[in-house]
């Protein structure tokens, strides 16, 4: 009499965070790499593939509430959970699994990852996903792809397999097997599918990520805007340091912006910062969806600390250090940083005013 087959367990997933990509540190390439992204990609780590992967899925799901990783110790590759609702689990999500291959898929290797979404939904881990989709830097073989593109036969070929008594299906014992099986019978296997690497570079190309990853110019910077007449809430700051530098210089009188325009030449002066300010605030918001996130943090940092000395030295009056610090900005080698090629002077005058406004540059010298 034959042994009873060991029965294979699925044990619940492990849901961690994923940590947003380094912010890079080399000046970007004009001309680009010599290879191609899909020939990079060929040579990426299994880590540096879920990075990619869970870099595009940003562009291909905006309407995402997390996207988190699964993970569990029999679960091998890096698959990656996209919440669409606060409810996790409990909720609709898709299900992206990415496998860094250096061969097509092939049935062989999907029938498994299949078998182990049917598992954990029977077992209560949680709902099916909507989409359930493959990523592998070859793709799929053509008897996947077929499979992938006709439901109908795929679910059938799912079901003949979990029927087997050879495989990995026949570690599973009798009840949970036929559990399985009835989902998998009212279950749309139009759910599964793959995603071509063409495509999945397309829609990465649309993301904050590529130029970072990949090299190449980064895209157009529109037209800086120009300070509006009002001044906004997100000025305060920085404007009422200045306030405190022109009353310095100008102590007879009692300045605010609105009466600024009885100095001319401190409302010219004014009306400079105001325009580097926004200017500042123009790669900013450029930054936002041009490259990664922490990217113009990175940029501001740098600045502060090419400035900071000279800010904190003595100087006769709270003007000549706010002149000295707006003219050392200028100075600076940010020659590693990748908004280098599209920043321009006045954005690290502004800048230092967006440093101001957090008071991480101060104009006027406390009372010892």
């Amino acid at each position: 009499m034959n042994a009873r087959p060991t029965v294979q367990h699925y044990p619940a997933p492990v849901v961690t965070e994923l940590e947003a990509p380094p912010v890079p540190s080399a000046p970007t390439s004009i001309t680009g790499p010599r290879l191609t992204p899909a020939q990079l990609i060929t040579f990426y780590s299994p880590d540096e593939w879920e990075d990619f992967i869970r870099e595009w899925a940003v562009a291909v799901g905006e309407a995402y509430s997390q996207i988190k990783r699964l993970g569990g110790s029999n679960d091998k590759g890096a698959d990656v959970a996209a919440f669409k609702t606060d409810r996790g689990f409990e909720g609709e999500w898709d299900c992206f699994q990415a496998k860094h291959y250096a061969k097509l898929l092939g049935w062989s290797d999907a029938f498994p990852e299949i078998l182990k979404i049917f598992v954990g939904t029977v077992n209560g881990h949680y709902i099916l996903p909507s989409v359930y989709a493959f990523l592998s830097p070859k793709g799929c073989g053509t008897g996947l792809n077929r499979l992938l593109s006709k439901p109908t036969d795929l679910r059938q070929k799912f079901l003949e397999e979990l029927g087997s008594d050879k495989g990995v299906a026949a570690s599973l014992d009798a009840s949970l097997r036929d559990q399985v099986r009835t989902l998998a019978e009212t279950t749309d296997f139009a759910m599964f599918r793959s995603v071509e690497l063409v495509d999945a570079i397309a829609a990465h190309r649309t993301t904050a990520y590529h130029v970072a990853r990949f090299g190449g110019p980064l895209p157009p910077r529109p037209p800086a805007t120009s300070a509006p007449r009002e001044i906004g809430e997100v000025e305060a700051r920085y404007v009422a340091q200045l306030m405190d530098v022109y009353r310095e210089a100008n102590p007879t009188g009692s300045l605010a912006p609105d009466t600024l325009h009885t100095e001319p030449r401190l409302a010219a002066h004014f009306q400079r910062q105001r325009e580097s300010f926004y200017a500042a605030e123009s790669l900013r918001l450029h930054a936002r969806d041009a490259v990664p996130p922490g990217t113009f943090e990175a940029l501001q940092d740098d600045v502060h600390s090419g400035v900071i000395e000279i800010a904190e030295a003595d100087h006769a009056t709270s003007m000549t250090r706010l002149t000295q610090v707006l003219q050392a900005s200028t100075q600076i080698d940010l020659s590693a940083h990748a908004l280098t090629t599209i920043s321009r002077t006045d954005d690290r005058k502004g800048i230092c005013h967006q440093l101001a406004n957090e008071d991480r540059l101060t104009w006027m010298r406390a009372d010892p």
